[in-house]
């Protein structure tokens, strides 16, 4: 197992009615900036209920944060919190509410231009404004985790950042929230936490037993969950599993002491910035692509993953890797989601265009050995065409 350091300082209010709950956990004195997307956090009565448990706080309230959070944006609320002096955040939605609202937490005290916190990915940020979260939507991760992903209008570019300052002080995971999701983003949730698991799993071993043993779990779970909450959209217990099974994806205790390959996010990223597709559906198209490009450098972990999680234990070691990556292929257009870049009507132009869009960000050398060069992003996205 590698050396690790692991630090995570959220607490998780989990469960029915914990919006109420809010109380506890902010100053009476709290001046508070509630963020949201649009109005579906109004229509399904959480903001409501957040309303509600702040009670007689001074709050403010900034919504229209988009599916992609943008920096155009966000830098509107971060100039509301400074001329109104509020001095806490709440997110009230999903992972690009959550997202947005740390890069607001790291970019109201920042001198100088607040897209340096990006490009720096979030080295440039010393100071941040306390944040909580209310999730509406399962699926990132953002509720316990301290990483942000944003994009400017502007350019095209779409960046992450991390800090630890912009963890959530507390996040509040009421299943009963995401009720009302079309099946679409629930879905999204699914493939995003799966993909988010196997990218800190699907390596190279380095006997991380326990690491590997959850993420086992995890992909299990999902691979459950997924079909049933189609056929199931109203069963609480299936809602509370989804919801905890995609904070456990990426609060980092499953990355901690293992290698971790995040080029299917990079990828799926630029894809996203280009064609505005959903975040979960590029990751749908590359990773098995990636998996097909990259089946020597993870062939053990493959055979690992196709006997504890599909239980594949026939024909010869390629036989099983063949059958492993169809499985996850058939995982995800058996929920409704494509794994071909021809769904979405991108062709070899496309693929130049996001090879060309790699280069630019300086994503040259991705992967968990950092030998995912531009050819062999190429090769990935001819591979998902």
């Amino acid at each position: 197992m590698q050396n690790f350091e692991f630090y995570n300082p959220t607490r998780v209010l989990f469960g029915k009615g914990m919006i109420g709950r809010l109380d506890d956990q902010l100053s009476p004195q709290a001046r508070v900036l509630v963020l949201y997307g649009g109005s579906s956090a109004e229509r399904s009565g959480t903001l409501a209920e957040v309303r509600a448990a702040l009670g007689s706080r001074t709050f403010r309230e900034f919504g229209g944060i988009e599916a992609n959070p943008t920096y155009e944006t966000l830098m509107k609320a971060v100039t509301m919190v400074r001329e109104e002096g509020l001095d806490f955040l709440l997110a009230v939605g999903g992972g690009s509410v959550m997202d947005g609202t740390k890069f607001v937490a790291a970019a109201v005290p920042y001198e100088g231009e607040a897209w340096d916190i990006l490009t720096s990915k979030g080295t440039a940020a010393t100071k941040a404004l306390p944040l909580g979260t209310v999730v509406t939507l399962p699926a990132t991760g953002s509720e316990m985790n301290c990483m942000s992903v944003i994009s400017r209008q502007s350019t095209g570019d779409k960046l992450l950042f991390s800090n630890p300052l912009v963890y959530p002080r507390f996040s509040v995971l009421d299943p009963t929230r995401t009720m009302s999701l079309p099946m679409k983003q629930v879905i999204n949730g699914v493939v995003d936490s799966f993909v988010h698991v196997m990218e800190q799993y699907m390596t190279y071993p380095v006997d991380g037993m326990a690491q590997d043993r959850f993420s086992e779990g995890l992909l299990s779970s999902l691979v459950e969950i997924g079909p049933r909450i189609m056929a199931a959209p109203d069963d609480y217990d299936l809602r509370s599993n989804l919801m905890w099974v995609a904070t456990l994806a990426l609060n980092g205790l499953i990355g901690a002491g293992v290698p971790h390959d995040w080029s299917t996010h990079m990828i799926g990223h630029e894809i996203t910035a280009k064609y505005h597709i959903d975040h979960a559906r590029t990751l749908a198209m590359v990773f098995p692509a990636l998996l097909k490009v990259r089946r020597e450098e993870k062939r053990a972990k493959l055979l690992q993953y196709a006997v504890r999680v599909w239980n594949l234990t026939d024909g010869t070691e390629d036989e099983r890797i063949n059958a492993v990556i169809r499985k996850t292929e058939e995982f995800f257009e058996n929920l409704g989601v494509p794994t071909r870049l021809s769904a979405y009507d991108i062709g070899a132009q496309g693929i130049t265009d996001l090879v060309q869009q790699l280069e630019d960000h300086g994503m040259t050398h991705l992967g968990e050995n950092g030998d995912i060069t531009l050819d062999v992003s190429r090769q990935i996205l001819e591979a998902a065409a």
